[in-house]
């Protein structure tokens, strides 16, 4: 059981690297996306 254990903590501590790599330090909440008004008259003509 051991060895399940130290390869569970490296793939924890894989996982939270991969994770700070990739969001920064701090995993911070996405912003709200804000809707952005389309011009799509082009495609109704189609």
């Amino acid at each position: 059981m051991d060895y399940i254990e130290k390869v569970l903590e490296k793939l924890k501590e894989l996982a939270r690297r991969l994770i700070d790599s990739l969001l920064g330090p701090e995993a911070e909440p996405e912003p709200e996306l804000i809707p952005i008004p389309v011009n799509d008259r082009s495609r109704r003509r189609h």
